[in-house]
């Protein structure tokens, strides 16, 4: 499955060439030297076979900021490791279809899968806690309680069974809400609106009347141009830019309140991690991070660059949500989180620990980041 990136062609060869220049080069480069092995210790010994790594992903090959992503995970393992593991990269569709990552890993058809963790919420209920749900924790706040807070303590118990060992590996911050052939006037125009949105955040649109649609990345653009769908989310500016969303929808809702602060997964098949020695668990553990930290600085860098293509050359009408529609999705979203918690007793762990912990973040931030940013204004 590839896509085109025809949507980047547009604007000015300078502007052209600052987007995608972004996307493979610089990110990398400073990625990749702060993962670099400093010592002789890293290279490979005598009586260590180099290990060939299979990676699958939920993304198309090159797409920027996802797929892209993945190829730079998979170059710093292979140069961090001077070559002890190498690691080889199946986008979306090429090796196992984009939501059959998870199963793939799981079984030892690939060693790393590379996708987004609520997909898996039908092979375990707690699963989109880490990744994202709706109202819940920014990118930051992400961070915050899967490094300190009991997060990734949990995913890992969550994965055990079924073989993976899960690292966070990216995050894309808060993303748009959508984008709509009509706009949202009001909680009305949600009956019947038939959306593609994956996860919680399509549950909450259907306690508001809506009808939510799961499909893969590369199939958005020419459902929503049909009229097959009404509306779509796929992430931000950044990406739906490159997909072409704005080419089948006008109007560009935000904020993000269904995703925001999506965390990407790198999965490891667990017996392939446990038999890796201590350095090169830690090695990953350190590749995984720091480009959990790129990434957010990509989208961080390039959302509003692609934003103001999608306004000046292409009249995207940009709307803010009004105000009873995320009233609305916020009461909707506390009731889909309460019952998904109510029907499992991990999801009830998961649920609480990241409630507790956005309570904390909260109180925090509204001395900290929300205040300086009002006062910045």
């Amino acid at each position: 499955m590839t896509v085109k990136l025809e949507a980047l062609s547009t604007g000015t060869p300078m502007k052209r060439r600052h987007l995608l220049k972004g996307v493979g080069v610089a990110a990398a480069a400073a990625g990749l030297a702060a993962c670099q092995p400093r010592t002789t210790a890293g290279t490979a010994t005598g009586d260590e076979a180099p290990r060939a790594w299979t990676m699958v992903t939920s993304w198309p090959t090159h797409f920027p900021g996802l797929g892209t992503s993945a190829a730079r995970l998979a170059e710093r393992i292979t140069r961090a490791s001077a070559g002890r593991i190498t690691v080889r990269v199946f986008g979306s569709g090429e090796l196992v279809p984009p939501f059959e990552v998870f199963d793939a890993v799981s079984r030892g058809t690939a060693q790393i899968g590379h996708s987004a963790a609520y997909f898996w919420r039908d092979k375990a209920a707690a699963a989109p806690f880490f990744c994202s749900v709706p109202f819940g924790l920014n990118a930051q706040e992400m961070a915050g309680w899967l490094r300190f807070g009991g997060g990734l303590e949990l995913w890992r118990e969550l994965y055990a069974p079924f073989n993976l060992v899960p690292f966070a590996a990216g995050n894309t911050g808060v993303q748009l809400a959508g984008w709509f052939r009509r706009p949202l006037t009001g909680t009305a125009d949600l009956q019947g609106l038939r959306m593609r949105i994956p996860g919680l955040g399509g549950e909450v649109l259907t306690r508001l009347g809506a009808v939510p649609v799961n499909l893969p990345g590369a199939e958005i653009a020419s459902r929503l141009a049909s009229g097959a769908i009404d509306a779509a989310e796929w992430l931000g500016p950044y990406n739906d830019l490159a997909f072409g969303l704005h080419r089948a929808a006008r109007f560009a809702h935000y904020p993000g309140w269904q995703e925001p602060g999506t965390t990407i997964e790198a999965m490891f098949h667990k017996p392939a991690f446990d038999a890796l020695p201590d350095d090169l668990k830690a090695l990953l553990e350190a590749c995984c991070a720091a480009e959990n930290d790129a990434m957010l600085a990509e989208y961080t860098a390039r959302n509003q660059q692609a934003l103001d293509v999608l306004m000046r050359e292409h009249s995207v009408q940009l709307r803010r949500l009004p105000d009873d529609v995320l009233a609305a999705l916020r009461r909707a979203a506390d009731t889909v989180l309460e019952d998904l918690a109510a029907s499992d007793p991990f999801a009830r762990r998961a649920h609480d620990s990241m409630r507790a912990f956005r309570a904390q973040a909260q109180a925090w931030h509204s001395i900290s980041e929300e205040a300086f940013l009002q006062a910045r204004r």
